[in-house]
């Protein structure tokens, strides 16, 4: 098969796709037609049926594997499929694992990794909650295996969450060691819990959208209330201890407009929060020139607010 990130404007595409989404709408002409958003392990791409009620164009919903004939155009400045014809397949003509990006690290490793740092932990409070977490808890340690840390921009695979969270970890525990300072129990913790709630904000594959919860709390919240839940079932746990661990997990965004509910009022929030943005900003610009084939200027992005450059060693 042709792989999404290997489309070009031009190509031919006659291959099987998971439909991630599909949405009836209407022209300004009143004539209906359907979005569609087509996924492979590679990523997703927009894709347009003009004529759903041709005949070449059978019954089909969000989440079936469907054979796509099509054209890929190019609509102000992004990959877009004309749809001619859509047949949905049977099992056994796909398989799965085609249609879900996953990380590129060894999960199993990863997970391990973090097994390790939560040993670490000298804070016999701290330490039994990240276990009742990490350890213990067989339902959440399979969600935050597989899921994602967003639903595009960063991160957006099987182990993605789990990925971003040890890279977060291993930039704090730096920190640590360059700003004695800052208290290593306190800070690895939130760095470990920061984006638990995304186990609930963000559904599993394949549908990694977000939940009704999602969209009504955020994970940022949600996340603060796992915390206090898990440490409200531990004897004598310090309340000082949870707060700033809350407050920690709260502020993690940095400012309002990027939808903390607090700013950092704590050193060890403030490390959060510039290890968290750094990670999420680097694997970002990495995905962009991944995703690219171009040298020199990429154009204007309005995440970075820049015209980005790919460069390339000689």
């Amino acid at each position: 098969m042709k792989y999404i990130k290997d489309l070009r404007e031009g190509d031919r595409v006659f291959d099987i796709y998971l439909c991630k989404h599909k949405q009836a709408a209407v022209t300004k002409n009143g004539k209906p037609y359907e979005t569609v958003i087509l996924q492979d392990k590679t990523g997703t791409v927009d894709a347009k049926v003009w004529e759903p009620n041709n005949p070449g164009i059978g019954e089909y919903d969000t989440l079936d594997y469907i054979e796509v004939y099509g054209e890929v155009t190019n609509f102000q400045g992004s990959l877009q499929v004309n749809v001619k014809r859509i047949r949905v397949c049977k099992e056994g003509e796909y398989n799965p694992a085609e249609y879900l990006p996953v990380s590129s690290k060894d999960i199993d490793q990863m997970y391990q990794e973090l097994l390790g740092y939560i040993k670490s932990i000298q804070n016999t409070y701290l330490k039994q909650l990240l276990e009742s977490f990490f350890v213990k808890d067989q339902a959440f340690i399979k969600a935050f295996r597989t899921s994602s840390a967003a639903k595009t921009v960063h991160h957006g695979f099987v182990g993605g969450l789990l990925e971003h969270t040890l890279s977060v970890t291993k930039l704090c525990d730096y920190y640590c060691k360059a700003y004695p300072i800052l208290k290593r129990d306190l800070l690895l913790t939130a760095a470990m819990c920061h984006d638990i709630g995304k186990t609930k904000e963000i559904s599993l594959f394949p549908e990694n959208d977000y939940t009704d919860d999602g969209q009504l709390l955020g994970h940022i919240v949600m996340g603060s209330q796992m915390i206090g839940e898990r440490a409200a079932k531990i004897e004598n746990f310090p309340h000082v201890v949870l707060a700033e661990l809350q407050h920690c997990i709260l502020a993690h965004h940095g400012k309002y407009e990027y939808g903390s509910p607090k700013i950092p009022a704590i050193i060890e929030a403030l490390a959060l929060n510039y290890a968290d943005d750094t990670d999420a900003k680097l694997e970002t610009f990495k995905e962009i020139l991944e995703n690219t084939n171009e040298t020199g200027w990429l154009g204007y992005n309005r995440l970075f607010e820049s015209n980005l450059r790919a460069t390339r060693l000689e």
